[in-house]
């Protein structure tokens, strides 16, 4: 079996376990055990649970950047931005009970070490998205851009982690409700453009 197989049948078999017994309760040896395999074949993949986390988001960032449409650079800002955002979100909901519980854990207070990079990999990701959206501006706008996307995101995964309605229609309204509000104040702010 190639390395990139064996890594993803380990990603999903830690999946599987969490989605049994919850993130918090899960540990890499189960996974070894439930795979067969020398604990020392998981750590050659994953450093840790946290990395398996980062692997886990690594691909709805992955979700968020595939291809678009022919038409997608046409679009108003807040279409573009809606379509990546979701696709993001959209990635992550089969499991969202399992994202929200890697979070928890990502955020303990006693775990800096988890918390600390997790501030860059948001930066990374709201980066990635004004690339991917098409939002070119520098300066004051790029600042103001960079703030309101990482509130943004964040107002949305709070309501999305809790989202049980069908198709996450109540994350959708959140979401539009809150990037028509943005639209606009960017536009009393810079003009349209």
């Amino acid at each position: 079996m190639a390395r990139k197989e064996i890594k993803t049948l380990i990603f999903n078999t830690a999946l599987d376990l969490a989605e049994e017994n919850g993130w918090e309760r899960l540990r890499l040896r189960q996974v070894a055990e439930r795979l067969n395999i020398a604990l020392t074949d998981v750590n050659s993949h994953f450093r840790d649970l946290d990395a398996v986390a980062n692997f886990w988001f690594g691909g709805a960032l992955d979700a968020m950047l595939a291809p678009t449409d022919e038409d997608f650079a046409g679009r108003e800002t807040r279409e573009r931005l809606r379509i990546l955002l979701l696709r993001w979100f959209d990635s992550l909901a089969g499991h969202r009970r399992v994202t929200r519980e890697m979070l928890d854990v990502k955020m303990y207070a006693a775990h800096p070490h988890h918390w600390v990079p997790m501030i860059f990999n948001l930066s990374r990701l709201i980066q990635w998205l004004r690339d991917a959206a098409g939002l070119d501006a520098g300066g004051r706008r790029r600042q103001i851009e960079e703030i309101g996307l990482t509130a943004l995101f964040l107002a949305t995964l709070a309501v999305w982690s809790r989202d049980g309605s069908p198709d996450q229609e109540r994350t959708r309204r959140f979401l539009d409700r809150r990037l028509c509000r943005a639209d606009s104040v960017m536009v009393r702010l810079f003009g349209r453009g």
